[in-house]
């Protein structure tokens, strides 16, 4: 039911029930919303794209329902972990990445699975120990230096399978990098346009690459395959995958994609407490008692590895809960689960629909690689922030030890090894080699806690001034 103060303040909180017309609208707008880079992370990854919006909705549901439906967050696909992802999947399915017109790729994403799987048990797990001991003790072992190299890493290292993808067509990548920016940064304050400038940017990119196609020399292939649209059926079921615990590599992709949730922690809490102050502020103007949902990012975080419980289970992408969707919910006042829970419906209906799917892989390389130059970018640009947001002291050498390593070591080892691998190799758990990534966060945690045991104080060591503070 919709909530109405006496200075005529319209919203709706957490539990309110909206009638069903606004009930079914405001859940479209919010599948709308989450809908380019859930896709895209499915595109980019070769995940089936019916069943990443299947696990979605579906994750959505059970995430809100785990949080006893206090915590109002929809959740996505996650672009923290494609690079690790894309990396498991390239060794142990080596076929996967080669070809270009595959669009989906079954085997890797079952390997893939089991890591999902991983992740959710870390998150869950996290999540109870905060919930237990407090989230001072974990920011000692996982501080904002370390969580926002390794976002930083995340991002700049995708950079070289962003750049192979806009050399598909150079000229349309970049055409749709930069639409997407003006989108990106004009329509901001827009209404809902302005919450989807990947998706404007990706039908920018599509249209021109259908005028590039009008201009096409005799013989040559299109650059958008109607072909793959006539051939899918209207209704299918997707294409569910179950992870392949069985794998003799099983162990080495949990450790590498579960510690990406290094990364994704800190995002998910920077979330909760973003929507913690606009509810807040809804409840004030309403007359009513502020909920406070800051103070449960243990439960969130459980929350969080339900999602990815389900995702891993179906053979949906690794998710992450949403900022597009917060930033929705503040502009339109609308946070109220039932809202959320419609979307997670029509968002498991949608995955049902085999000409939505064949669309979506329609969408040619070179726009894929104009999109992912901005949005790998992003990621990177993020870590910054966090570090910035956080006021790290960056004067204090063990900072900037823990910082430069995480970088070097990451970014440098994603680029410049073979398959971004570092050459130790530990039985079941790494039998080819560590993954750079992996790798980074093993030293910056390890460096972080030589300095926890051994502090430089021990030695006469002062720590230097923040001029943040």
């Amino acid at each position: 039911m919709a909530v109405m103060a006496e200075k005529k303040v319209m919203g709706y909180m957490p539990s309110d029930v909206p009638p069903i017309g606004a009930m079914l609208s405001l859940g479209f707008q919010q599948v709308l919303t989450m809908f380019p880079a859930t896709v895209l992370v499915a595109i980019l990854t070769k995940f089936d794209v019916g069943v990443t919006l299947l696990a979605s909705g579906l994750g959505t549901i059970v995430a809100l329902l785990v949080s006893s439906r206090r915590i109002p967050l929809y959740y996505g696909s996650s672009f923290s972990y494609i690079t690790v992802i894309v990396t498991a999947m390239s060794l142990y399915d080596p076929t996967c990445f080669k070809d270009a017109a595959q669009v989906y790729c079954p085997n890797g994403v079952r390997i893939a699975q089991v890591g999902i799987i991983g992740t959710a048990i870390v998150e869950i797990l996290v999540g109870l120990l905060i919930m237990r001991i407090g989230k001072a003790a974990l920011d000692k072992v996982l501080p904002p230096v370390i969580t926002g190299s390794v976002a930083i890493v995340i991002g700049i290292a995708l950079a070289g399978a962003a750049l192979n993808m806009a050399s598909a067509q150079w000229a349309i990548a970049f055409i749709t990098l930069v639409v997407t920016i003006v989108f990106s940064v004009y329509l901001q304050g827009k209404g809902l346009l302005g919450m989807l400038p990947i998706l404007l940017g990706a039908i920018a990119g599509y249209i021109v690459a259908l005028i590039f196609d009008l201009f096409r020399a005799a013989g040559a292939s299109p650059l958008v395959n109607f072909g793959l649209i006539g051939q899918a059926d209207w209704v299918r079921v997707p294409n569910i995958t179950f992870p392949d615990f069985a794998n003799p590599n099983a162990w080495a992709v949990v450790i590498s994609i579960a510690l990406i949730a290094i990364a994704t922690i800190p995002e998910s809490t920077a979330h909760l407490y973003q929507m913690s102050l606009y509810i807040d502020q809804l409840a004030k103007d309403l007359g009513q008692k502020p909920l406070s949902i800051k103070n449960l990012i243990g439960l969130n975080l459980v929350a969080d590895g339900s999602d990815d419980l389900v995702v891993g289970l179906l053979g949906g992408c690794a998710g992450t809960n949403y900022g597009e969707n917060n930033s929705l919910m503040a502009i339109t006042r609308n946070y109220s689960v039932p809202v959320l829970m419609a979307a997670g419906v029509i968002a498991i209906l949608l995955g049902f629909i085999g000409k939505l799917a064949a669309l979506v892989n329609t969408i040619p390389l070179a726009v894929t690689g104009g999109l992912a130059i901005y949005l790998f970018g992003v990621i990177g640009k993020q870590g910054v922030a966090l570090i910035q947001s956080e006021k790290v002291n960056l004067f204090e050498p063990k900072n900037l030890a823990i910082g430069a390593t995480i970088l070097v070591l990451g970014i440098g080892g994603a680029m410049g090894l073979p398959n971004g691998l570092y050459p130790f190799k530990i039985p079941v758990l790494f039998p080819d080699g560590i993954p750079a990534i992996v790798f980074s966060a093993i030293v910056g945690i390890s460096l972080n806690l030589l300095f926890i045991l051994v502090p430089p104080s021990r030695f006469g060591v002062a720590e230097r001034a923040n001029i943040n503070e």
